[in-house]
């Protein structure tokens, strides 16, 4: 909901709760770690743009922090700021938010594992025109995946 989404992730609390501070550590900062599962939960259970919706929003924060994603950042609506707001005290770089782009990756592209193959079904945000990753190493052996944006349809080529 509105509430939730600051247009930069996920708060850890609705700004619309009494206890709801965009600077308070887990009572409306967005955190980019719980971000990226919380994309995946909502790919998994057929939410796809939702999905893609938080990892394009986390992605343009990342540009703000130079890339380095940090432990979490200010629940600030986005039209409020026009960027992100650093958390004072935040880790940056920090190891949890360090791997949240690999599961937007994996999120946005339905990278799925199946017996000796890679499933993808890719969904791609707005701002997003292609994803590739090439000679990805599993038990399938080496694997390129494909998201490709084309005047509003997606093509897939595994």
């Amino acid at each position: 909901s509105p509430a939730m989404f600051s247009g930069w992730g996920v708060r850890t609390l609705a700004n619309t709760e009494a206890r709801y501070n965009p600077v308070g550590y887990h009572v409306g900062t967005v955190w980019p770690f719980d971000n990226s599962i919380i994309a995946w939960g909502l790919r998994r259970y057929g939410f796809q743009k939702e999905a893609a919706r938080i990892a394009e929003a986390v992605i343009q924060a990342s540009a703000y922090f130079q890339g380095r994603l940090p432990e979490a950042f200010a629940g600030y609506d986005r039209a409020l700021t026009n960027y992100p707001v650093e958390y004072p005290t935040a880790c940056s770089p920090q190891g949890w938010s360090a791997g949240a782009p690999l599961l937007f990756l994996r999120t946005m592209l339905g990278l799925n594992p199946h017996e000796n193959h890679l499933a993808t079904d890719p969904v791609l945000p707005p701002s997003i025109k292609r994803i590739e990753l090439i000679d990805i190493p599993g038990r399938w052996g080496r694997a390129n995946a494909f998201g490709l944006r084309t005047g509003g349809r997606k093509r897939l080529r595994v």
